[in-house]
């Protein structure tokens, strides 16, 4: 057979053992299968020839190192919490690690108290509650344990509503700006965050790669199933205490809520302050392979367009990505998801209706919402909580977890303007 052996000889000696193998094969065949052989043969030799294995002179990435580990902590609703300073002031500031963030930014009260002087900027934020204009601090350094962020540009937002609502001092929010340089993995169930070079990285074993949208917040495709089954794009959110927010305008136009569901009227915070909201369940809601049931689901008038619908329906929170141990890696466009210890924890379902705040030292209530338990109870804005269920700590996280047990009756020992009275709430469910 010439032809073969001339087409042998033509060919890269790297795919000459393949073939002759295959050759010796279709030579048992019957000889009245000889047409069928050669052209076989040939076109064999031509699809090796033209499709060379990948990887015999391949540049890679050099391999990604560790740099540095440091411990966070956890906000109610999964929010990350971590220390770090800034440029040489020793003091050590606490900052929100948010991938919900498409930069870097400081408190106005923290950049007051060491004496910063923002420039001022064109530019402008846009949140829940409202847009505004920010001024900047350019180029300068956080510190983070271990390692030292340098050419960073703070904008400068007022966080005195986010320290209320969590009890704590937030000095600023960390996003994009850091998020972008480096490999980041969360991890969960040691409450530590590990920090890598950009390079080549191996992903564990058990766990999903996400390919997100992603310039500054990545943005990623969920499957949302209740009376209808929608796939759509949301905002990949740890900066978000809560399991799913979704704009009014989409759930309308999607018809996705059973009718006969009656949300519950709440409210929740953001940037620029408060924002009228209901809270209400959805059946599934999927994330890559993975499945919760019955979950959790906030729903808002989006009057500033966050959400630019219809190309985002609203954000994937903290609630439900906390359940696994994250690794985000910007520079690939990968985040993966590992299910951690928290997967199978429960939600909460609990509806008080009470807004209870940090305020000037004493957690205040603000806000009560009509017909809600703490209504009926007897809750009046302004009054002071001393106690819940004998918890006299003044601890605002402590006070939240207690009123996350639905079904049970809380005592609460409140000062009214001067006077003590103990009011009693029973916490209901959204489901």
């Amino acid at each position: 057979m010439p032809r073969i052996r001339d087409t042998f000889n033509g060919l890269n000696a790297n795919y000459v053992p393949c073939l002759k193998k295959i050759t010796v094969a279709l030579k048992s065949l019957p000889s009245t299968s000889c047409g069928v052989l050669l052209f076989l043969q040939l076109t064999l030799g031509i699809l090796f020839y033209s499709h060379p294995v990948r990887g015999q002179e391949e540049f890679i990435q050099p391999v990604s190192r560790l740099i540095t580990s440091f411990p966070f902590s956890l906000f109610t609703g999964g929010v990350i919490l971590i220390r770090a300073q800034y440029e040489d002031f020793p003091d050590t500031l606490s900052f929100v690690l948010d991938t919900g963030s498409g930069g870097i930014s400081m408190d106005s009260g923290t950049c007051a108290r060491l004496r910063l002087e923002p420039q001022p900027s064109d530019k402008t934020i846009r949140g829940i509650a409202g847009i505004r204009n920010v001024k900047f601090l350019y180029n300068k350094t956080l510190h983070l344990p271990g390692l030292r962020v340098d050419s960073l540009n703070f904008h400068i937002n007022d966080y005195d509503l986010l320290s209320s609502v969590y009890g704590e001092k937030v000095d600023g929010i960390i996003g994009f700006s850091f998020l972008s340089r480096y490999i980041v993995k969360i991890d969960y169930d040691s409450s530590i965050v590990y920090v890598y070079s950009r390079g080549s990285f191996k992903y564990p074993r058990g766990g999903h790669l996400l390919r997100p949208v992603l310039s500054s917040i990545p943005i990623q495709t969920a499957r949302v199933k209740d009376a209808a089954e929608i796939n759509s794009r949301f905002y990949f959110d740890t900066g978000a205490g809560l399991c799913l927010l979704l704009s009014s305008d989409f759930v309308q136009d999607s018809a996705l809520l059973n009718s006969k569901k009656k949300p519950f009227l709440t409210q929740a915070e953001g940037l620029g302050g408060k924002a009228s909201m209901r809270i209400t369940t959805v059946k599934e809601v999927k994330l890559g392979p993975y499945h919760f049931h019955k979950v959790p689901t906030y729903i808002f008038d989006d009057d500033y367009n966050i959400t630019s619908y219809p190309y985002l329906g609203g954000l994937l929170g903290n609630d439900i990505l906390r359940r696994f141990n994250v690794i985000l890696n910007y520079e690939r466009k990968d985040i993966y998801l590992i299910p951690n210890s928290h997967y199978r924890d429960s939600f909460d379902y609990s509806y008080t209706g009470l807004g209870f705040y940090w305020v000037d030292g004493e957690v205040r209530v603000e806000d009560v919402m009509k017909d809600s338990p703490a209504d009926k109870a007897g809750f009046k804005p302004d009054d002071i909580i001393l106690g819940v269920n004998n918890n006299f700590s003044k601890n605002i996280q402590a006070y939240k977890n207690i009123f996350q047990n639905t079904g049970e009756k809380i005592r609460v020992v409140v000062n009214r303007n001067g006077v003590l009275e103990q009011l009693s709430l029973r916490v209901k469910s959204i489901l």
